[in-house]
């Protein structure tokens, strides 16, 4: 009985520290008005590219009698080349260009996370190895080889992995994603695992997967959000890099980065072909940026420390 009593007092503890800590990180989170910008905007975002199916015009018909026609009422955003509403476009490129962001990042956490881990708490050999193969990936032009493994896999057959998918483009992109994941990781499970409440885990006879899954792992989960964010972002950036230069996702399907590529020959005499695909981009990008900013404020442990100290 003694013995089960001290199970749920420890487990109430628990959970009164879990709820504490995240009140106090929405507290200074909701103290960042850049961060709330962000959240409204890739809010907005997101909600009009799950809406795009309500658009009454049809992203990849073509009219050829609406081409060219400046934003109006009845096309705010104007229309292309093939007399496609630019607005229903964009907002089918937001499913896309959104939903690599989303893959990339689970990818990314899905390969980094676990190495970053094993590296940190085991340490020695496997640290050492587990590094070095980060630091080859660190190493190489990341951007070079993505349009080289873009190209690749549009040239050869591979079930579900045709080249115009969003898997595909959030696989290439994801491969060199990963390493400042593992590197964050690592850095936390080094400090961590020195710390008293992991000595008397061990000592306790926990397993290490117990200790790096219950303990470790969620006092490391500040940096993994706050990183997350920012690929998010990142991942936007490539794809619609990769999709410019015509190795991303290609045309009918549309994406923010083609919308721009397609755009570009005539920017001069119909810029908004240009504009409004260019401003989703920028848009997502500095919300999901101050989104990660104020996150990185709201993890901060000196913060915490300060504001104890002022108490």
């Amino acid at each position: 009985m003694a013995e089960l009593s001290i199970n749920e007092t420890s487990l109430t503890n628990e959970y009164t520290q879990s709820a504490s800590m995240g009140t106090g990180v929405w507290k200074r989170f909701r103290r960042h008005p850049g961060a709330i910008f962000g959240i409204v905007v890739i809010t907005i975002l997101i909600v009009m590219a799950l809406l795009a199916p309500a658009s009454p015009y049809n992203p990849e018909a073509s009219d050829i009698t609406s081409r060219y026609e400046s934003p109006s009422l009845r096309h705010i955003m104007g229309t292309d080349a093939l007399g496609r509403d630019l607005f229903t476009r964009v907002l089918y490129g937001g499913r896309v260009s959104l939903s690599v962001g989303l893959m990339v990042v689970a990818i990314s956490i899905i390969i980094g996370v676990p190495i970053g881990a094993l590296a940190g708490y085991y340490g020695g050999a496997l640290d050492a190895i587990l590094m070095r193969i980060t630091d080859a990936f660190l190493s190489l032009p990341s951007f070079l080889v993505l349009i080289l493994l873009s190209a690749i896999l549009w040239e050869i057959e591979i079930p579900m992995l045709s080249g115009n998918s969003v898997l595909t483009i959030s696989l290439v992109i994801g491969v060199f994603s990963w390493t400042t994941f593992a590197r964050l990781v690592r850095a936390a499970f080094l400090s961590i695992r020195e710390t008293e409440f992991v000595a008397a885990s061990r000592a306790l006879g926990g397993s290490d997967a117990r200790i790096m899954i219950r303990h470790i792992l969620p006092n490391s989960i500040g940096p993994i959000i706050v990183e997350a964010t920012l690929e998010f972002g990142y991942a936007i950036i490539e794809e619609s890099g990769l999709s410019f230069l015509g190795f991303g996702i290609q045309p009918p399907t549309p994406s923010w980065g083609n919308l721009l590529s397609n755009a570009q020959e005539y920017f001069m005499k119909y810029p908004w072909l240009a504009i409004f695909p260019g401003l989703m981009i920028f848009f997502s990008i500095i919300s999901i940026n101050y989104i990660g900013d104020g996150l990185r404020d709201a993890f901060d442990p000196n913060k915490v420390l300060n504001k104890v100290g002022e108490v």
